[in-house]
């Protein structure tokens, strides 16, 4: 995010883990910034809005992912396949990055 694009995306892989090795999930975490001022300090501030936070989980180490969404991801007014392709398509790409 930046002072011209105040919408985010972070990501975070999680696993695999000592119990099951071919575990992987990946946090996708959508979120607005809204910069302010605080007046009392004389400092800039950052806040993240309209939060949502959503968890894909592979059991193939990766290669195919779930995600469970209801949420509008494409702003198209309907929640539907469609958005649910952006958001694996998402978490694949992220976790095929070596070194992100």
């Amino acid at each position: 995010m930046s002072n011209f694009n105040p919408r985010g995306i972070f990501l975070q892989k999680l696993g695999p883990t000592p119990v099951d090795p071919d575990e992987v999930l990946v946090s996708l975490q959508f979120a607005l910034k809204e910069s302010g001022w605080n007046a009392e300090n004389a400092v800039p501030t950052d806040s993240l809005l309209d939060s949502r936070t959503l968890i894909a989980a592979s059991y193939d180490g990766g290669k195919t992912f779930g995600i469970r969404n209801e949420k509008d991801i494409d702003g198209d007014g309907d929640i539907d396949a469609d958005d649910k392709a952006k958001l694996l398509a998402l978490a694949k790409a992220y976790v095929s990055i070596e070194n992100p």
